[in-house]
């Protein structure tokens, strides 16, 4: 308490210092000594070590001029924070963290009331919640940016960032984001198949705000008649869940006919009828079916995008791919050492959503044919089963090293400790301490060559880019209905640029085109690589 008070210049031992000031104004030189001896023991004299001339004087004008007196040239030094002006109070204050300013309203009424300025509190929300707007426009309509930061951001401050929906193998991407007065829950959707160049789709799922009372209000925005009562509960760390208190505000006049027909426009762009392919109505009318009945009361897992490293091909991040009867999905591109991954962020029933569609091998470069032998599946074919064939033979002989008896399970620990989630790992550069060093990958811009896709690959979206940069040996995870009898095939994984890549699917004669999703995407990067790399393993659980 004695050091509370004497920072804010309050309490009993201010008091006690005036008296003293006082007492020693009538007093001689032995009380100015004494105070002499006191300010020479606070730089580091001995006690009673002091000079001749002063104590054989009376109080002299060094000793003047060192109290404060009339010889001073400038005013006193603050004795505590409560002797500076508000103003740089005010500039002190807001540069505190907004968790920490309760406790400093605590210490005395002045500050308590500093703390009602405006200005710190805009201060708190622009630089921790990235608030872009003017917050006086907010401050206009009956809301305090202080109460804003009190009653809504902090309290909901866990929600912020990207989460993952558990809707069975189906998946998603969730942004949650601060505007004005709302944080808004926003679904991203692909664009309509094939257009993978196309931006984003966003749905609105929820909101909190505070337009209606002095407290954040949660509203659900699923449906076509607009926000109604919802419920927003977070208990797990990393996990929330919303649910809707008024589940009739999502049906429609017409049944479930018409909410089909309107969802089909939202998700496909187009109707029924003009999807011509039998097994492609079946597996959009499975979706619909399986979404529809969780009536927006859903659980969300937080997931990061993945940290940059200066070895990576490109930039990490997420890309639209095409898949195709399952339409375009969302994956999540990362780098980890000399393998780079492809993980489904939105899935289907074959391979779902949090599982490891593509597996690259940086070590382990293709060089292309020229254009003419570019066209023969036959010529891509031997290529990409060559390298196929060499990483099996390295495979088997690491095991044969290991030991001829040694179970699958400690073969799996002595080559690092691959999993079985993350697919035959092992096999595609897992064990990076045993296996022989390949060409590093680079971020410098390298030479484009032609490229065209053999005769007789499916490509859902034939505008693709007619060059590359490097090509890959890689698998992709296929499967069969309900992720039965899953198994990683070989392909060829193509970077075309900065924002494009594609994978040749040699199995299914089919390829897919992957597009950057270029939103600005905040309160969503992973504080270090190993918390990336836990979701993942996460990820690849839930589904599995």
């Amino acid at each position: 308490m004695a050091v509370c008070a004497r920072l804010c210049g309050v309490g009993q031992s201010r008091r006690c210092r005036r008296r003293q000031r006082q007492n020693q104004q009538g007093q001689g030189s032995d009380s100015d000594m004494d105070e002499e001896e006191e300010g020479e023991r606070i730089v580091g004299q001995p006690r009673g070590h002091v000079s001749g001339d002063v104590s054989a004087a009376g109080p002299s004008d060094a000793a003047v001029h060192h109290r404060g007196g009339s010889s001073a040239t400038g005013p006193p030094h603050p004795q505590s924070l409560s002797d500076l002006p508000p103003e740089l109070l005010v500039e002190i204050f807001s540069l505190l963290p907004g968790p920490s300013l309760p406790n400093v309203g605590l210490v005395c009424k002045a500050f308590r009331q500093i703390l009602n300025m405006e200005t710190i509190w805009r201060r708190r929300c622009t630089e921790e919640f990235d608030l872009k707007g003017d917050l006086r426009k907010v401050e206009v309509g009956g809301v305090s940016s202080r109460e804003l930061y009190v009653k809504l951001l902090y309290p909901y401050r866990n929600i912020l960032g990207i989460w993952q929906p558990d809707i069975g193998p189906y998946g998603g991407l969730l942004n949650v984001v601060v505007d004005g007065l709302f944080i808004i829950g926003w679904m991203y959707l692909p664009p309509h198949d094939p257009r993978v160049e196309d931006p984003m789709r966003r749905r609105p799922l929820f909101r909190v705000h505070m337009l209606e009372s002095n407290k954040a209000t949660v509203e659900c925005m699923y449906g076509h008649k607009g926000p109604h009562k919802g419920d927003i509960q977070t208990g797990k760390k990393d996990e929330f869940s919303t649910k809707c208190n008024q589940t009739d505000h999502h049906r429609m006049p017409g049944g479930r006919q018409e909410e089909f027909r309107t969802w089909l426009e939202e998700e496909w762009g187009r109707t029924l009828e003009e999807i011509f392919h039998e097994h492609m109505q079946e597996l959009i009318l499975m979706k619909f079916i399986y979404t529809s009945q969780y009536d927006n009361c859903l659980t969300y897992r937080r997931i990061y995008l993945p940290p940059r490293m200066p070895s990576d091909l490109l930039q990490p991040g997420l890309f639209k791919g095409t898949y195709g009867s399952h339409g375009l999905e969302i994956v999540m591109l990362s780098f980890h050492g000399t393998s780079a991954r492809a993980t489904k962020l939105t899935g289907d029933p074959n391979v779902p959503a949090g599982q490891l569609t593509l597996d690259v091998d940086l070590r382990r470069p293709v060089v292309l044919p020229d254009l003419e032998n570019q066209r023969r599946i036959e010529e891509l074919s031997q290529l990409v089963l060559g390298v196929h064939a060499e990483v099996q033979r390295e495979t088997e002989q690491r095991a044969k090293v290991v030991s001829p008896t040694v179970s699958g399970a400690a073969a799996e620990e002595a080559c690092g400790g691959a999993s079985v989630a993350e697919g035959l790992e092992v096999a595609h550069g897992a064990c990076s301490d045993s296996c022989p060093p390949g060409p590093s990958s680079s971020t410098s811009p390298l030479e484009t060559q032609p490229f065209v896709l053999p005769l007789g690959v499916m490509a859902r979206n034939e505008v693709y880019p007619r060059t590359c940069r490097q090509c890959f040996y890689g698998t992709g995870l296929i499967a069969g209905h309900g992720f039965t009898s899953p198994e990683r095939t070989p392909g060829l994984f193509v970077l075309f640029d900065e924002d494009r890549f594609g994978f040749i699917w040699l199995e299914l004669k089919s390829f897919s085109l992957y597009s950057r999703l270029k939103d600005q995407l905040a309160h969503a990067h992973a504080p270090d690589m190993e918390r990336f790399d836990a979701m993942l393993h996460s990820m690849q659980s839930w589904t599995s």
